[in-house]
């Protein structure tokens, strides 16, 4: 029962962690999505300019000089106003923060299965299962052979990030015209795609 339970909360809290992350992505809250969106630019941005070590250390100590300094401001306020509030912390000291075994279970548990799936997929396509997918893969890395020759890989995450949080916004403003033009392109490669299963012999024929 207590596993159960701890497996329904954890739906829960994976549930709403997901709410919150598409409200994040469609600018919901416009105030909350700009402060998490300019904090990955300026993260980024700093480690286009320093080590991950330094922006580590800078982010430390910029977190260790305001709770140092709140926490000796509330103790000279106490002081002067002969006041015992206690810690200012102490809400989030108290704060549960460790993993049950059973979370701990579940994570591992999914994370084997993204890694055997993933696993299972590269072997279809390295060991050519199905000749069309193992080519479309070879196209796919022949054009990220370019791509990383124009842009390293913390400059593509910057690109991930900025296309995360503006691309949803306008596919929900012009989805009509945007989906028009994928299905022509989708019409497009799936008629490609046919003509060179047509022409190859033995193309969808999988490997027994």
């Amino acid at each position: 029962m207590q596993a159960t339970a701890d497996s329904t909360k954890m739906d829960c809290v994976w549930s709403n962690w997901k709410s919150q992350a598409i409200d994040l992505l469609y600018w919901r809250d416009i105030k909350q999505t700009g402060i998490v969106f300019g904090s990955f630019l300026l993260l980024l941005f700093s480690l286009t300019q320093f080590s991950v070590v330094s922006v580590v250390a800078y982010l430390a100590l910029a977190a260790l000089s305001a709770t140092i300094s709140f926490r000796i401001y509330k103790s000279v306020l106490q002081a002067v106003q002969k006041t015992d509030e206690g810690h200012p912390f102490k809400a989030y000291l108290e704060l549960e923060i460790t993993l049950s075994q059973e979370q701990i279970q579940k994570y591992t548990d999914c994370l084997q299965l993204y890694v055997n799936s993933t696993l299972k997929e590269l072997r279809r396509l390295f060991l050519v299962q199905d000749l069309v997918d193992s080519l479309k893969f070879a196209v796919l890395m022949w054009l990220l052979t370019y791509v990383g020759a124009l842009f390293n890989g913390l400059t593509l995450l910057l690109m991930a990030v900025v296309s995360m949080f503006t691309l949803p916004v306008v596919y929900v403003k012009h989805q009509a015209q945007i989906d028009q033009y994928l299905g022509l392109v989708r019409t497009h490669i799936n008629a490609v795609v046919a003509k060179i299963q047509a022409k190859i012999p033995g193309a969808k024929r999988h490997a027994e």
